[in-house]
């Protein structure tokens, strides 16, 4: 039986855990990166950077490079790439996980938010609780935010935006956060809400414990649910074992 070898689909802290516990393990891996950031945190091991073509390209990667695995371990977020990644793997019969952070649904203060389906009902419910709002919900989910070009609200994006509205804040920056700094950011901004998507992990939580503390009011983007049939794990260990259950 050939030795296994892993493609991962990264981009997050979990991916590049993951491929050091791989690696560490003795199992091939190659981990491949969207290219959305210009600077991204790269793993332990060989990379690969840009897209694949959709599933049908996806595929051929896989049958070609000998991959005996693929994990997803992308943002819970990102729907496209879960689904293209379920279509690859059945086509060429390699076995498929997902590997995803815990959610906030178990967050001591998760029953005081304002959960949504989706960013145009969080910016909705928004408007209705605060007037200065802080949008923490990702670069490529501001076209939802547009009817706020004539507000005052703080954006954090970890890439600079071509051509924010004027009245906009923009703050460059990417975690982790810690909840000192979360609350002399909300602080110094007057920030009343803010916005969020249920991303999980502890990169970002800060600024949950930080809006608690001041009072902010907090909306919350509901996480999309993995593909049908698509098995999740959620830690690095856990993927490794099930790695070398398959053989």
């Amino acid at each position: 039986m050939n030795e296994p070898k892993v493609l991962v689909l990264g981009g997050t802290a979990e991916a590049r855990d993951l491929a050091s516990s791989l690696t560490e393990a003795g199992v091939g891996v190659l981990s491949s990166l969207a290219g959305r950031v210009s600077r991204p945190r790269l793993p332990v091991g060989p990379v690969r950077i840009g897209g694949f073509g959709g599933a049908d390209g996806l595929a051929a990667y896989l049958h070609d490079g000998g991959f005996t695995h693929l994990v997803v371990a992308t943002h819970p977020f990102a729907t496209r790439m879960a689904e293209n990644a379920r279509e690859a793997a059945a086509s060429v019969a390699v076995p498929v996980v997902r590997l995803a952070r815990p959610g906030w649904e178990g967050h001591p203060d998760a029953g005081t938010w304002t959960w949504a389906d989706g960013y145009d009902a969080a910016r909705t419910a928004a408007e209705g609780l605060g007037e200065r709002p802080f949008l923490t919900t990702g670069r490529q989910t501001l076209t939802h935010f547009a009817p706020w070009a004539d507000r005052d609200v703080l954006v954090r994006v970890v890439e600079p935006l071509e051509a924010p509205p004027s009245r906009w804040t923009v703050v460059l920056d990417r975690g982790p956060y810690d909840v000192e700094g979360e609350r002399v950011l909300m602080r110094e901004h007057g920030i009343d809400v803010l916005l969020t998507k249920d991303s999980g992990g502890r990169y970002t939580e800060a600024k949950l414990t930080a809006a608690r503390e001041l009072g902010v009011r907090v909306v919350v983007v509901r996480r999309p649910a993995s593909p049908a049939g698509m098995r999740e794990l959620d830690d690095a260990a856990a993927v490794v074992r099930w790695v070398n259950d398959q053989g």
